[in-house]
């Protein structure tokens, strides 16, 4: 265990599994799920410590060479601190393989809103997963304190894709609220894809001219609906509403029949598909996959049962786990297409028929009992997997 936590050949070995399963053709997804879900620890938690009383702050407005002297410690101090604990945009120019090293693993007090809206606490880590949407395969993984932001994994994990993984097929990442941040969205754009991320308002005034999914409205309110995206010039295409098929004003020139939008004006509010369509609705409900893995983990890979202390005994834990999964997934795609190929190619040897009285006889009847099964092993004895 020692030596595992001091390299990353689990690491190593699982992006071979996911690059074998690649080759032989059972990844072809094209939409990307990211999720976080988050396990204890088997350490104890420390006591809480009391914090001393702190001095009291001078009253009044700030010198002029008072709030000099406050900004330059302010900028030092930001610029000391590590990189998780910086703001997210300072992620994009960092390659993934420094994120990843830097990542903290210690154990440390969580909190989340539970489907009730109470908060609930623990005392571990947090899995980052990034996972195909149709093959429910775990494409990135990667293992953190309990009180990392799950905003803060993003990145690394499609940094991780982007380099390490070839996907043509891929289109797509759909993400949850959580990770409703400007700088995921300018990394999805730079790789050439596109976000399906859920839009968190943070308490931003409505928009001008727009509805709540950022369609243009007409003069009279009433939405633009989404018709198509062109790829080309990053334009998202609105048609006139139904509504003003007989309004007076349309044809007033007031109201426009086509409007246009580039994503880049606002890679937030404007995606492709555009927000509130069809085609988006259907690509967010893709997020499950993640969830779905995640319990999967959960319930039948022992992750949320950590038999090691320290956060680098159970980043151990939390990879062989994630290794297993990985190869369990393989092995049952290769024994699937195994049994598809026989289903379309049966042997001679296991060819029934039924004869006129309903008794079943082997086609080949020179065949005895024996020699079918010492067929059989041997058949299934020179499989490689």
């Amino acid at each position: 265990m020692t030596k595992l936590s001091a390299s990353n050949i689990l690491e190593k070995v699982q992006e071979s599994v996911v690059c074998q399963a690649i080759a032989e053709g059972f990844i072809t997804d094209d939409t990307v799920a990211i999720d976080a879900t988050h396990f204890e620890a088997r350490d104890q938690a420390p006591p809480k410590e009391d914090k001393a009383e702190a001095a009291p702050k001078k009253r009044g407005r700030k010198s002029k060479e008072e709030r000099e002297q406050w900004l330059i410690e302010q900028a030092e101090r930001e610029a000391n601190l590590p990189l998780f604990e910086k703001k997210i945009e300072d992620q994009l120019d960092v390659p993934s393989v420094t994120l990843r090293t830097e990542v903290p693993q210690d154990p440390q007090w969580g909190v989340k809103k539970n489907s009730e809206g109470k908060n609930v606490f623990w005392y571990g880590y947090k899995a980052h997963l990034a996972v195909g949407t149709s093959s429910q395969y775990i494409l990135q993984s990667l293992f953190s304190s309990g009180n990392l932001n799950d905003g803060k994994a993003a990145i690394p994990l499609l940094k991780g894709i982007e380099e390490r993984l070839s996907l043509p097929s891929l289109r797509n990442h759909t993400m949850d609220a959580g990770y409703d941040y400007e700088p995921i969205y300018q990394q999805i754009h730079r790789m050439g894809h596109q976000s399906i991320i859920a839009y968190n308002k943070r308490n931003e005034p409505e928009p001008m001219g727009f509805d709540k999914h950022f369609a243009p409205t007409c003069f009279r309110e009433h939405s633009y609906r989404y018709d198509s995206f062109d790829t080309k010039y990053d334009t998202l295409k609105y048609t006139r509403p139904k509504e003003c098929k007989d309004c007076p004003l349309a044809h007033e020139d007031v109201c426009q029949k086509v409007y246009k939008v580039k994503i880049t004006t606002d890679l937030r509010r404007f995606t492709a598909p555009a927000r509130g369509s069809k085609a988006w609705k259907t690509l967010f409900k893709c997020r499950t996959a993640v969830e779905r893995v995640n319990a999967y983990l959960k319930e039948f890979f022992q992750l949320n049962n950590v038999r090691y202390r320290t956060g680098k005994r159970a980043k151990v834990h939390f990879n062989i786990v994630a290794l297993v999964y990985n190869a369990s997934k393989l092995a049952c795609d290769r024994i699937n297409s195994l049994l598809n190929q026989q289903a379309a190619n049966p042997p001679k040897f296991l060819e029934l028929h039924s004869n006129s009285a309903g008794l079943c006889f082997f086609k080949n009847s020179n065949y005895e009992i024996d020699s079918i099964i010492t067929l059989i092993n041997d058949h299934y004895c020179n499989l490689t997997y």
